[in-house]
């Protein structure tokens, strides 16, 4: 029964994240919003409204290690799962200038979630910092992107990808009103079923967290970074994993914080988050060195994630953490 209750809630997140998405990128459209700035804002935050209101939902029902590691297990899956399935799928080529400040932008957000996890906590100061950041940072990709007309074009054919469905004003708003309460009351199925998962099994609920929750979340991820590599528009696969892991620590760790101040779990602390930072430069460093990734690399970042799954469910990723 738990899990079906699991697969109800994940399928309740990506059916109502789809309609939150197409509803209000239909609304911005009749609000003449440019399909740039929706590219940027609607799509590339709405695709992650799954790990927002599940982290939201496990910090307020009092088992923060599902809301953090919810976030550093999608980042970890993002890179490692997502991307090493897209490659693997296409080979996936990114010229490393392309990638300079939305890349070194995703590198600080680690950094930061780095020493953040040395304090073992976020507070609601340090998440609306956060989320300035995040909003100041947004501003000037906007400003930046507009002088771009090869950018301003990627962002432009990522909006065209939810541009089929609603097309009147009350079927959008339906659709926004009705995603929002789909992907609220599945979060909730969804945490109240993992934490019962973990408890039933002896996992930790920090493991559940890092790994069958962020797997799920990041399924919209998945979707659009295997689309992108079928269609062969490799630069929104890797634009979109680079955008959501910055919005992830930033603006989710931000938002759940300001509500619920979370303490980060010692596992978390002393292994998961250094896992994520590793393979958060080894992506940046392939596409440095190599300038993408090939089916080969793909690959690699899929047996690496296999790898790291075992480290969790075995314990050995807690015995790394205590011993450290």
């Amino acid at each position: 029964m738990t899990f079906l209750q699991i697969a109800a809630g994940f399928v309740l997140l990506l059916f109502g994240a789809e309609f939150l998405v197409r509803g209000a990128v239909a609304l911005a459209r009749r609000l003449e919003v440019s399909p740039m700035v929706i590219g940027m804002t609607i799509v590339a935050y709405g695709t992650t409204a799954p790990e927002l209101v599940v982290s939201l939902e496990a910090a307020l029902s009092g088992v923060p290690a599902i809301a953090v590691g919810n976030v550093i297990g999608s980042n970890i899956a993002n890179i490692l799962l997502i991307l090493g399935t897209a490659a693997v799928i296409y080979p996936i080529a990114c010229k490393p200038q392309a990638l300079k400040r939305d890349g070194a932008v995703m590198l600080g957000a680690a950094i930061l979630m780095a020493v953040l996890g040395l304090t073992g906590a976020i507070t609601a100061v340090q998440g609306a910092v956060m989320l300035f950041a995040l909003i100041t940072l947004t501003l000037y990709a906007y400003r930046s992107e507009r002088r771009n007309s090869a950018s301003a074009d990627l962002l432009s054919r990522e909006a065209e990808e939810f541009a089929e469905w609603p097309r009147s004003l009350w079927h959008s708003l339906l659709a926004v009103i009705g995603g929002i309460a789909t992907v609220v009351f599945g979060a909730q199925i969804l945490v109240a079923a993992a934490v019962e998962l973990a408890r039933d099994f002896g996992i930790s609920e920090a493991v559940i967290g890092l790994t069958l929750v962020a797997v799920g979340t990041s399924l919209p991820e998945l979707a659009t970074a295997a689309v992108a590599a079928y269609r062969r528009h490799a630069d929104i696969a890797i634009g979109n994993v680079v955008g959501a892991n910055t919005y992830n620590i930033l603006a989710i760790l931000g938002v759940v914080s300001m509500v619920e101040p979370l303490t980060i779990p010692a596992q978390i602390v002393g292994f998961d988050i250094w896992f994520m930072l590793a393979a958060t430069i080894l992506l940046l460093a392939m596409i440095l060195a190599r300038g993408g990734l090939s089916r080969a690399v793909g690959a690699g970042f899929l047996a690496i994630y296999g790898f790291y799954l075992v480290l969790e469910y075995t314990g050995i990723a807690a015995g790394v953490s205590i011993a450290g």
